[in-house]
């Protein structure tokens, strides 16, 4: 493997971070095309297009995922998986419930009330990938919020596979949660019949979850129909280690969200040159042990870096520069560090915090910013189930007392429609 090394005078530095953005160019002639045959033919543009894309010949009473299939699918799968999985599914439920915030109102001296109310989005589609590869862990870091914000209907989407069925760990993860409308399709076609509807499946008001740059694109162009989560690219991790972090811990995690994409970034962060010869070697050692060899080393030659940097604080720096999906501290003392971090997606602390925990188990959601978007933008929450009014309520006293000054203002911006709303109540 040839990583790339930086020190950060290296005049190339930010060049090499801007090297992950994808072209779409190609692809979004393609994913319009798509868009408009959802929109003309519904049901029978989803079926077509699962044909083309999956290779599965659905009909309309096959597309969506029966008692019966969800009963064999719970015959596949172990006993260590369910326990594990019901496991997981308590830590993410307790996470997520300390995230709801309550409906509030105050009351001034004058009787005028001001307020929000917190309510959860009626329909929410959550995208799951799938076909080839089995991801349950979507499943649950999409509908648990969801199902915690009060959403009254959930609708799961996810390519099948080849044989014209889900993952069973897949599907027995919604099972799992009580999801009861679950369809066979993936990819962009997905996207649009959640927007938009079609004969069988009643339009969303949020899409979300992670997708291929088919499923990206579809969700930026659905945006304003529909609400969505983020746009997310490929993944992402920068570890921030000092002199006595474990180069065998810090390959094993670089390598780790290496085998995710051949675009996925892994960036090692250090003061100690010596630190990193070491993490080089283990990972020519531990790469020749996984399955996903060529699709790791592609991904580390190609987008993998290491960073030289003088002290702690400069690494710090070449992190909330880069404002990673993922962010390992695999330094001594983590917490007295945390505060000198201000863009990551995930923060993970500590020798014994390595980054899958927070994919499946810890409770933490896992959908997280990616391409540096976690400079403004958050992971999905519970808030992202829910939208907020307003409330606004003024006594008799209290739009005496303001009149003038709401019309003054009214006024500054030529809205005298406005102004006089609020006349006319003054004058009575």
């Amino acid at each position: 493997m040839k990583i790339k090394r930086f020190s950060t005078a290296a005049s190339n530095l930010e060049e090499f971070l801007k090297t992950s953005e994808i072209d779409t160019s190609s692809f979004e002639e393609n994913v319009k095309k798509i868009a408009q045959e959802v929109r003309e033919r519904g049901d029978e543009a989803v079926l077509d297009l699962t044909l083309k894309y999956d290779g599965v010949q659905l009909n309309q009473k096959t597309l969506m995922v029966s008692d019966a299939e969800i009963e064999e699918a719970y015959e596949k799968v172990d006993d260590d998986y369910l326990f594990a999985l019901r496991k997981a599914i308590d830590n993410i439920m307790i996470y997520h419930s300390r995230q709801n915030r309550n409906s509030w109102m105050e009351t001034d001296e004058a009787g005028n009330v001001t307020g929000q109310v917190y309510r959860p989005i009626k329909r929410a589609g959550i995208y799951v990938p799938g076909g080839t590869a089995a991801y349950p862990s979507s499943v649950l870091m999409n509908a648990i919020p969801a199902q915690v914000a009060g959403v009254e209907q959930i609708v799961m989407v996810t390519p099948p596979g080849r044989d014209g069925k889900l993952n069973p760990y897949t599907l027995v993860a919604a099972a799992e949660l009580g999801l009861e409308e679950i369809y066979k399709m993936g990819g962009a076609q997905a996207v649009f019949a959640l927007a938009w509807g079609t004969q069988t499946i009643p339009k969303v008001d949020i899409i979300t979850g992670p997708g291929n740059i088919y499923v990206t694109l579809a969700k930026k162009m659905v945006y304003g129909d529909v609400n969505i989560d983020m746009l997310a690219g490929p993944s992402e991790i920068l570890i921030v280690a000092d002199a006595v972090a474990n180069p065998v811990h810090l390959a094993a995690d670089m390598m780790s969200q290496a085998e995710h994409d051949v675009l996925a970034r892994s960036i090692l962060v250090t003061d100690s040159a010596a630190l990193i010869n070491k993490v080089e070697q283990e990972l020519k050692r531990q790469i020749e042990k996984l399955e996903r060899k060529a699709m790791i080393e592609k991904a580390l030659n190609d987008y993998g870096a290491f960073i030289l940097v003088n002290n702690m604080s400069e690494a710090c720096a070449v992190a909330n520069l880069v404002a990673p999906e993922h962010l390992e501290l695999m330094v001594e003392h983590p917490f007295e560090m945390l505060h000198q971090i201000q863009n990551a997606g995930a923060i993970f602390l500590g020798a014994n915090t390595p980054e899958p925990v927070g994919d499946y188990f810890a409770g933490p959601n896992h959908i997280l910013p990616t391409g540096g978007t976690a400079r403004f933008y958050s992971p999905v929450t519970v808030d992202t189930f829910k939208k907020v009014s307003n409330i606004i309520y003024y006594s008799a006293q209290g739009i005496k007392d303001n009149c003038d000054d709401i019309i003054r203002l009214a006024e500054v911006e030529g809205l005298t429609a406005h102004a006089n709303s609020v006349k006319v109540r003054k004058e009575e």
